[in-house]
């Protein structure tokens, strides 16, 4: 992969087209129209020093385990084996709250058309049919998913050019005044604002995150020291710029709040009324590819963490899910584990509703909470080791890689560690609290692991600590021991 490829990946998997547009209801609902104008932003300005610190580590550590062998190097291999895991967690989490986006908006458009009722039981076939085409994609090759990977990049910025000029020029109302934007105090939900403001940030929230993949993907970059840090950062600047545009035109179109938070699917409702019937589902079907691109990419870094950490022992089976394919170079077994993986998490929330159906939380919803704390959880812990590390002496200035934000390191670690546990527990308040049911039963299961497996038999990420070791002794020599 070259730079453009490393970045691709992450801004696919981001995908303001999935995450901004998938969640817009549930912002709306919560925060009203103010949610876009300060939610956003807010929310970008923090994940940007998250990423930041990230891309520091990457450069320093270029190796496709990424998280945990950052982990595993700065504290040791226990740290390091929690924060695979915990960051698999959250790739289940975004890989099927992506997908089934697409199966939520693909149900919604075709069920009128085709004059089925949409159902959570034709959303969940819509979600395997999507997921399986993911599957088998990446299975073929990583030249072909490379290539969408880049076109997707490109895919995505004309679809968002096309919204916005269409909604600016040749909507069927005129655009409410900006100020609009910047209302607060309006909530459809029966919390106080300041709670509800808070719970509507999962949509910004949620799309801001597979930014790793950038990491994940390193050992495929041309000059990763340089180029996979840059992916990271840059893929969460540009995604905040563009998202913040569109959903500013998106918002300034909806007439009617209240109509737009009581649709089935708010989004496709604002467009539909605000572009027409016939124009409104042309523009949404482009969307929809978008996001079908995003959960492509998502698979494509699942699967090489679930690689890197099989190859490392790090999981049972690992024998199994370390292999490569011989006719394909891809590592079959860990893609398509990565995709039953998130097909059962969709399907357990599936049988709960079936159970208790008066259940007042979203599956999108539940999907997102998952991802959005297990994905942070693990990006904090090799930065909150960082500084630990610091602090102890152990990683200083000559540890940094070619990308670093030297004297601004360590407040920019600080102020992403702050950010990620206000997070990690506004996500999973009521009315998500079975994402959070969902993270302490994982968890159990993980600490079940811990004895059972992880004492026996996980040596260690065997590949970070030779880059590292190789590594640290050239830059030694160059700086003259």
């Amino acid at each position: 992969m070259g730079g453009f490829s490393n970045f691709a990946i992450s801004f696919s998997i981001i995908s303001i087209l999935t995450g901004a547009v998938s969640l817009y209801g549930h912002g709306l609902t919560y925060g009203g129209t103010g949610m876009m104008g300060f939610g956003w932003p807010l929310v970008a300005l923090f994940c940007m020093l998250v990423a930041a610190s990230m891309a520091e580590l990457a450069s320093a550590i270029p190796t496709a385990g990424a998280l945990y062998h950052w982990a595993s190097l700065l504290g040791n291999k226990r740290w390091g084996w929690y924060t695979a895991w915990i960051n698999l967690i959250g790739q289940i989490g975004i890989v099927a709250g992506i997908d089934y986006s697409v199966a939520l908006f693909a149900d919604g458009l075709l069920s009128p058309v085709l004059g089925y009722q949409m159902t959570e039981t034709t959303t969940l076939i819509w979600f395997a049919l999507v997921l399986l085409s993911h599957g088998i994609l990446n299975h073929v090759g990583i030249r072909i998913v490379a290539r969408l990977n880049d076109f997707s990049a490109w895919y995505h910025i004309a679809v968002v050019l096309i919204l916005v000029v269409s909604l600016a020029f040749l909507g069927q109302r005129p655009l409410q005044p900006i100020d609009t934007l910047f209302r607060l105090g309006e909530t459809f939900s029966d919390k106080p604002y300041w709670l509800a403001f808070l719970i509507g940030l999962l949509q910004a929230q949620w799309t801001f995150t597979g930014y790793d993949a950038s990491a994940h993907t390193i050992e495929e970059t041309i000059n990763p020291r340089v180029r996979a840090p840059w992916g990271i950062f840059s893929s969460v600047a540009f995604s905040f710029v563009a998202g913040m545009v569109m959903l500013a035109f998106v918002t300034l179109s909806v007439h009617d709040v209240k109509a737009a938070v009581s649709a089935e699917n708010p989004f496709i409702y604002v467009i539909s009324q605000a572009l027409g019937t016939a124009f409104g589902q042309t523009i949404l079907w482009l969307i929809v590819l978008a996001m079908w691109f995003c959960g492509l990419s998502s698979i494509t870094s699942f699967s090489r963490m679930v690689y890197a950490f099989a190859r490392d022992k790090g999981m049972p089976r690992s024998d199994w899910f370390a292999r490569i394919s011989k006719r394909y170079r891809t590592p079959v077994q860990a893609i398509w584990l990565s995709v039953i993986l998130s097909f059962v998490l969709a399907l357990v929330d599936y049988f709960i509703k079936m159970v208790n159906p008066d259940t007042t939380y979203t599956t999108l919803a539940f999907l997102t909470g998952v991802s959005v704390v297990g994905l942070y959880v693990s990006y904090g812990i090799p930065i909150w080791l960082r500084l630990v590390a610091e602090a102890k002496g152990r990683f200083t200035p000559r540890h940094l890689g070619p990308w670093n934000l030297g004297r601004w390191g360590k407040p920019v670690a600080v102020a992403a560690l702050m950010w990620i546990v206000l997070i990690s527990v506004v996500m999973v308040i009521p009315p998500n609290q079975n994402a959070g049911i969902a993270l302490v039963a994982m968890m159990l299961i993980l600490l079940v692991m811990d004895l059972a497996y992880y004492r026996d038999h996980f040596p260690g990420p065997q590949a970070a600590l030779r880059v590292s070791a190789e590594e640290l002794a050239r830059r030694e020599a160059e700086l003259g021991g």
